[in-house]
């Protein structure tokens, strides 16, 4: 059964496909087009379809929709863009410009009636109607980022954080709006996998708000049998599909400690203390000490990896303790260069390399070389992949040295398994050695909420000592409110 991810990946080929389904022909000679996206529809795209994916599909040029694109009068222009009032401007700007040879125009939701009708009176305005050759709601409002793990945006986020539904001044405005836009992406997820779920949620939370919502606007779309998104060939026929998915909502607040933990693990950690985003990893390399002698700091080299499904150590490892990485990447090194001899020996034998030459077995070792050299390409490939995961994971073990990450990880682990302490709490704090004002917040956030006995005076003092370690005490105002609610 075809996975989430390859859905959507199926979905955006169709859709560059200028939605027509694909054919040998079509991927054989395609259609050259540019693309022009949004920033959500881009960060849609790019964990999916790599530049070289994009070009077979026929995209000459991918571009910012807001960004200064100049006239291209004799190439078609696939838009996918959210349906947004600033979009639909921008876009209606496209018309009267007549950038284009035609439009294909694709929301990455459903529009609204009342722009559907702004594109359409301006497109009859500037007399490009006959160019504007499809208009479609694509229901792509969500991220893969591997077969069983999606995300709902990437882009403006922080506007439906934990934060943002749970600060004090939020309005019951802000809440709908967030509550929208949570419910638009499950929708689309489950119109993409092509399935209606069962729901369950908790009760007396946000998760059942969502749950409701999204029960509410599945219930409408399949009331109108002639429109619904969920209607195939099979359902029409009557052969409906009894293994429906399971989706299951809950509330952040029913675990709070997990996404505040120091964990162990090799992606968890690439999240934590590097910048990963989207499938993508940039951090620095570190210098060498040798360059630092003449005394002027050299400038450090910023690296960047695509760490997706194509990785295949990655996606073995990204589970695995560190350490266990560590050996893991040191194995791989080992295997590669017993490969590399193999085939250095392998061309001595020949008389490439050196005077001496094999005086028998040479059909056997030329074999052996053709072998070797097929699979030259592959090994490149190995080496490449272990040169990118060698630097991550130095550049993982300098963070774990400098914060102590190891020893956050030890603690916070006895915390949450009802262990008792090696040392005193108030001792990492003190240390101004042990990691960050942040990691020792987060520690002590931990300490706090998973039920410890805290007297006021001795929480005072955890507080005027996380004080003395630089941190912002606002966290722990909302924590202690949270924690008498919920005991």
């Amino acid at each position: 059964m075809a996975s989430l991810r390859d859905k959507q990946i199926a979905s955006l080929k169709r859709m560059l496909n200028l939605n027509a389904p694909l054919s040998k022909s079509s991927l054989n000679e395609p259609t050259w087009k540019a693309l022009v996206y949004d920033r959500f529809g881009q960060d849609i795209i790019s964990p999916l379809l790599s530049v070289r994916e994009l070009r077979d599909m026929g995209v000459t040029l991918h571009l910012l929709l807001h960004s200064d694109r100049g006239t291209l009068s004799d190439v078609p222009a696939v838009y996918f863009v959210m349906p947004s009032e600033e979009n639909v401007s921008r876009i209606c700007q496209d018309f009267q410009n007549q950038l284009y040879e035609s439009y294909y125009i694709n929301f990455i939701s459903a529009v609204s009636r009342q722009r559907l009708e702004d594109l359409a009176s301006t497109a009859l305005q500037f007399n490009v109607v006959s160019q504007v050759s499809k208009v479609f709601d694509q229901y792509l409002n969500f991220i893969s980022l591997e077969d069983k793990i999606f995300t709902v945006r990437h882009q403006n986020r922080n506007a439906i954080s934990y934060y943002a539904m749970n600060k004090a001044d939020v309005k019951d405005i802000e809440i709908e709006a967030i509550m929208d836009t949570i419910v638009d992406s499950l929708f689309s997820v489950f119109v993409t996998f092509g399935a209606v779920p069962i729901i369950r949620s908790p009760r007396g939370n946000a998760a059942e708000m969502v749950a409701e919502k999204l029960d509410k606007k599945l219930r409408e779309n399949l009331r109108d049998a002639r429109n619904s998104l969920f209607t195939t060939d099979s359902m029409q026929s009557g052969q409906l599909s009894f293994q429906r998915p399971l989706l299951v909502v809950l509330d952040r607040n029913m675990d709070l400690a997990t996404p505040l933990h120091h964990t162990w693990t090799y992606q968890a950690l690439a999240h934590d203390v590097l910048d990963f985003q989207l499938n993508r990893v940039v951090f620095e390399e570190k210098s060498p000490q040798d360059s630092q002698q003449s005394g002027a700091r050299p400038k450090p080299k910023v690296k960047s990896y695509d760490l997706g499904p194509s990785d295949k150590f990655w996606m073995n490892q990204k589970g695995n303790p560190f350490p266990e990485v560590a050996e893991a990447v040191q194995s791989e090194l080992e295997s590669y260069r017993a490969s590399e001899e193999e085939v250095k020996r392998l061309k001595s034998a020949m008389g490439l390399e050196g005077e001496e030459e094999a005086a028998s077995g040479m059909s056997d070792t030329t074999a052996k070389l053709t072998s070797a050299m097929s699979s030259l390409p592959e090994l490149l490939e190995k080496k490449r992949l272990i040169d990118s995961h060698t630097n991550l994971a130095t550049s993982l073990l300098d963070k774990i040295k400098a914060r102590k990450l190891d020893v956050y990880f030890e603690v916070e682990e006895r915390l949450m398994t009802k262990m008792s302490l090696d040392k005193p709490l108030m001792d990492i704090i003190s240390d101004v050695d042990a990691g960050t004002p942040e990691d020792k917040m987060r520690m002590f956030i931990i300490f706090y909420i998973l039920g410890q006995q805290v007297t006021d005076p001795e929480f005072d003092q955890y507080s005027l000592a996380l004080e003395a370690a630089g941190c912002d005490l606002s966290p722990l105002t909302y924590i202690k409110r949270w924690r008498y609610v919920k005991y």
